[in-house]
């Protein structure tokens, strides 16, 4: 009998095989098709039940924040006795705001970039381990405890009551770690061949990391900072304890000298019962989001800007 042939069962004449497919193989492909084709359908349904709640904030924001918005909110402090009424603006709080972010942002970047650049670059890997753990830890505790612990220490303890200094030391605390981490992360996703380059064309290490490594993960410490700065602005509690609130603008005193910030406005005003209040606390709202919207996008176009060029 020739291979491939068979005797048939009814007529015992030979005949070729035909080698049809298993009709394993179709059902197991359609139930790979309904399988993806089901987590898929999960897949969006989760990023819906994510998406709708902040789109819907954010319309609420818009909706009730840009009929708020005037002239006067730039140039009249936030007044306790003014929360009924529609003669309340936000230019100490946003003047606040900006400050006491700015002065943290000086104190936190140096720290973070540096101490990235130590643990990609140079710490032992114990030492590596040991203050990755120290940063995850860190940035996992809730903030009102850092904002109580600055109270207890900076606003009690040293006795520089609420003051910028208090509330730029805090919030340095709570920046800190992800301007670190972020750091570190960029710089292990550049290339080794970049380093190899510029060591074998002269270059020492330090000149490598600081003008070749650096350079080459500038977007991903960008990341870093601006979510910092985002964090930052967004904060209520840590300033709370040590920024305390003043109705008037900032004196640039470092110490016993209050400050006032828009998420302090946003968090009393909401509360209270006149419809002027709450249209300050959604103005205030909306200020915030328009910031850190502008910061991001125009970081980022600057930095791709200056990639093209270079």
């Amino acid at each position: 009998m020739i291979e491939g042939e068979r005797l048939t069962a009814d007529t015992g004449e030979t005949g070729r095989t035909l080698h049809h497919p298993s009709p394993l193989f179709p059902r197991t492909t359609l139930i790979r098709r309904v399988a993806a084709a089901l987590a898929m359908a999960l897949a969006l349904l989760a990023t819906v039940i994510t998406i709708y709640p902040l789109l819907n904030i954010l319309y609420l924001v818009l909706r009730q924040g840009i009929p708020a918005l005037s002239g006067a909110l730039f140039t009249r402090n936030t007044v306790g006795g003014d929360m009924g009424t529609t003669n309340a603006g936000l230019s100490n709080a946003i003047t606040g705001s900006l400050l006491i972010v700015a002065v943290s942002l000086v104190l936190a970047a140096p720290l973070g970039i540096l101490g990235g650049i130590y643990l990609s670059e140079f710490a032992p890997p114990r030492i590596a381990a040991s203050l990755r753990y120290l940063a995850n830890v860190l940035s996992g505790v809730p903030s009102i405890v850092l904002g109580y612990f600055g109270y207890v220490v900076m606003v009690v303890w040293f006795g520089w009551g609420f003051s910028l200094l208090a509330a730029a030391i805090t919030l340095t605390i709570i920046m800190l770690p992800y301007i670190l981490r972020a750091t570190e992360l960029a710089m292990e996703k550049v290339p080794a061949t970049l380093r190899e380059g510029s060591l074998a064309l002269g270059a020492d290490r330090s000149a490598t990391v600081l003008r070749v490594v650096l350079k080459a993960a500038t977007p991903g410490v960008l990341t870093g900072l601006i979510l910092a700065i985002s964090l930052a602005m967004g904060e209520t509690a840590p300033l709370i304890y040590t920024a305390g609130w003043s109705d008037y603008l900032p004196t640039l005193q470092a110490v016993h000298s209050p400050v006032g910030y828009l998420t302090y406005v946003i968090w009393t005003f909401i509360n209270e019962p006149f419809a002027a209040a709450h249209a300050l606390a959604y103005a205030a709202a909306l200020f915030l989001i328009a910031f850190i919207l502008i910061l991001n996008v125009g970081l980022r176009t600057l930095v791709e800007r200056k990639s093209v060029r270079s």
